[in-house]
């Protein structure tokens, strides 16, 4: 499996859904970087499952745990592991339907790969918890990107079709968090709660759309050309189970634009030469531009649903259905906003480490 991302700021994922634990190993992040627990776990709470009646059933702890290289409060630059335990785990309903794939799932492809020895227990690998992980390093990334007052924020902007009214950075930083969906609009977020519901009282589920902003990346981060800042990014992205689509700037729209429009002019503010527009969403040339970078992941509805699925019986070769009785979200959007924010945090870590924009040792007050 390709469990790594990142060149100089390496992040390895381990664990199963239903293993003893899931966790990532972070190698590279630079010595003499404050770090503690509760950095880690503010970012783990926003993410873990149970807060509310739009989440799954499950209810899990997710109490980070810093095994190695952490001394004294600062990282000591050698191999950084972390991980929490899973506890509220309950096998049986896989157990159950093993032969009878779920559509939407990696239930056929996995053991395809793998000849049958994958973990199929809550979707082992393949599972939305593993992003726990993620989470893990985005936390100390967002810490490392904190050295150069860069801002990493993702928010919901569209929900079974419903499509939030734009709001500017100061908006979504106060409103997203405060929202049980991270909307920054509230009008919006009303109608995307009520098309939850209804969808989980039928027995499925919804979709949507995450944005992703990040503000003060200096300009000329990147490595073109097979290495660029929005292919490193987009990479990342679909890494998070459940993306199906990634965008930047102006995206899809931007190709029903003409030249003159999706092309932002340039001009000399206080200095320094910015563009008047954000259509590139912050990338030209596979490089920051300075500006702030704009990036959306487009989240599938999930594909655990409780109404009768067509599939087939591989122990018979045979067309049968199947029924999902497990606990899951009925919309993984609202918990993959801080996923979102940590896989963007993780390749600008790992491309400011490149570029020399962060240093291997950091000079901090003690």
């Amino acid at each position: 499996m390709g469990d790594t991302l990142g060149r100089m700021f390496r992040v390895t994922s381990f664990g199963e859904s239903h293993g003893r634990c899931v966790g990532v190993v972070v190698e590279g992040c630079p010595a003499g970087l404050r770090l503690q627990e509760q950095d880690i776990q503010r970012e783990l709470d926003r993410r873990k499952p149970g807060k509310n009646n739009l989440s799954t059933g499950r209810v899990e702890e997710d109490r980070v745990e810093i095994m190695s290289g952490v001394f004294n409060g600062y990282t000591t630059g050698a191999p950084i592991c972390m991980l929490v335990w899973n506890k509220d785990v309950g096998s049986t309903e896989y157990e159950r339907i093993r032969s009878t794939p779920r559509p939407g799932h990696a239930d056929l492809t996995a053991p395809i790969r793998y000849g049958g020895f994958n973990d199929y227990r809550g979707s082992g690998r393949f599972s939305g918890r593993i992003t726990a992980g993620f989470v893990m390093a985005g936390a100390l990334a967002k810490q490392l990107l904190g050295q150069l007052e860069i801002v990493v924020a993702a928010h919901t902007v569209e929900v079974a079709g419903i499509r939030a009214r734009k709001r500017n950075l100061a908006e979504i930083m106060e409103n997203a968090s405060r929202d049980p969906l991270g909307c920054a609009d509230p009008d919006a977020s009303v109608r995307m709660m009520v098309a939850i519901r209804r969808a989980a009282q039928e027995g499925d589920s919804v979709g949507g759309v995450i944005e992703c902003i990040a503000v003060n990346v200096p300009p000329g981060v990147g490595d073109p050309v097979f290495d660029t800042l929005e292919g490193d990014i987009a990479k990342a992205l679909f890494a998070i189970p459940g993306t199906k689509a990634a965008e930047f700037g102006s995206g899809f729209s931007g190709s029903r634009m003409k030249g003159s429009e999706n092309n932002d002019p340039f001009t000399v503010m206080n200095g320094k030469i910015v563009a008047q527009t954000n259509n590139a969403g912050g990338i030209l040339g596979g490089l920051s531009t300075g500006m702030p970078i704009v990036c959306r992941a487009a989240v599938k509805p999930t594909a655990s649903i409780s109404k009768p699925q067509k599939t087939v019986d591989l122990s018979e070769m045979k067309d049968t259905y199947v029924e999902t009785r497990g606990r899951h979200d009925p919309c993984i959007v609202p918990r993959a906003i801080p996923v979102v924010e940590s896989v963007v945090a993780v390749i600008l870590a790992d491309h400011l480490i490149r570029s020399g924009h962060i240093e291997r040792v950091l000079k901090v007050n003690r």
